[in-house]
């Protein structure tokens, strides 16, 4: 009987041990995948707000250096839509005439199909209510002053409630090859909107 309740105690711990071995092979595995995620949605939003940058450099000529007047702008700035016609009196037809036929809202076209509202722009995902950090600036590049813009979210902010120390190690990776510890787009250094992911 003895015999007995020492094996059933032996395969316990067996069961127990081997649990806790794949427990803790899979736990890099499962924060990889849900780091992949939460990227995804955050570059998602980034693209969004590197659209409506360009968007509102073209009209006001600069970026926005805050979310406030990107959101304001974005709420009433209509774009034109511009049919293309060829212009009749061109033979060749490389020639054409372009017509705006009306205006749509930029807000529409950019945000119509998103999964947050407008004011929530500012807003990274996953973060609890933590905001974008964005800037622009003028820079001279060859005796040009060209205009830029950077917008960041930290891995401690979108990967908030995962592992703190792997949180931790994936920071001192990247400030140990001088790389932002987090994603961006564009560069207040740099002429560029491309994102650290690119």
């Amino acid at each position: 009987m003895k015999k007995i309740i020492i094996q059933v105690v032996l395969a316990a711990i067996i069961v127990f041990l081997g649990y806790f071995v794949y427990q803790s092979i899979m736990e890099p595995v499962h924060f990889d995948t849900e780091k992949r995620a939460r990227e995804k949605v955050v570059i998602g939003k980034l693209k969004d707000i590197r659209t409506s940058q360009l968007v509102f450099k073209r009209v006001n000529g600069s970026y926005a250096d805050n979310f406030d007047s990107l959101v304001a702008f974005l709420a009433v700035a209509e774009i034109p839509i511009v049919k293309m016609i060829a212009d009749p009196d061109d033979t060749t037809f490389t020639k054409t005439i372009n017509d705006t036929v009306g205006y749509i809202k930029v807000s529409d076209t950019l945000f119509s199909n998103k999964s947050y509202r407008l004011s929530e722009l500012s807003i990274i995902p996953y973060s609890d209510g933590e905001m974008f950090e964005i800037g622009a600036d003028t820079i001279e590049r060859g005796g040009v002053d060209v205009h830029v813009f950077e917008v960041k979210a930290l891995y401690t902010s979108y990967l908030k409630g995962m592992d703190r120390q792997t949180i931790i190690n994936i920071v001192a990776k990247r400030e140990d090859i001088d790389k932002y510890p987090g994603l961006k787009v564009g560069s207040l250094t740099e002429p560029s909107t491309d994102g650290n992911w690119e």
